[in-house]
């Protein structure tokens, strides 16, 4: 038997890891998966008619399809600190297409037991903004426990 979510075979006797990507959009944290994130970029400049949470810019000689995450979340633009221009997270999804997420802070790499993520159901995401994410799950850090959104690739360019 495999998981949906990372590809790998299951293993029912222990709790495996699942490696998240974990960021901050306003006062939302997210995740994607590791396997669907091809790099973490400095900032790129983002072009764009301004009229949508949908941009572009040109990494490696292809142009890549820039999502600000903030707008569409909350519908204001996300506010970019001078002189902190901030990461492009350059990810994959099913069909082959690469997007990037701009994100203030640098993210941070956590594992997670798969026994922490937990589905979020179809209800939830069709009547909410975060109808992006597929799962759910609480995140324990040194000063307090995070609920981390984790984003489905496939629904992120919609």
């Amino acid at each position: 038997m495999y998981d949906a979510l990372t590809g790998s075979p299951t293993t029912p006797k222990q709790d495996r890891l699942v490696k998240l990507l974990v960021f901050s959009i306003g006062s939302l944290h997210l995740a994607l998966s590791v396997s669907t994130v091809k790099k973490v970029l400095n900032y790129s400049a983002v072009r764009g008619t301004g009229l949508s949470h949908f941009g572009i810019t040109t990494i490696e000689d292809r142009e890549i399809t820039v999502i600000d995450l903030h707008r569409r979340l909350f519908k204001t633009p996300q506010a970019q600190v001078s002189g902190d221009k901030g990461y492009l997270i350059l990810a994959l999804n099913s069909d082959g297409e690469y997007f990037g997420i701009w994100v203030a802070v640098a993210p941070s790499l956590e594992d997670v037991p798969l026994s922490q993520l937990r589905i979020l159901p179809e209800s939830y995401r069709r009547s909410d903004t975060l109808s992006i994410a597929s799962h759910v799950m609480a995140l324990a850090t040194k000063d307090s426990t995070l609920t981390v959104f984790l984003l489905d690739v496939d629904r992120l360019l919609d």
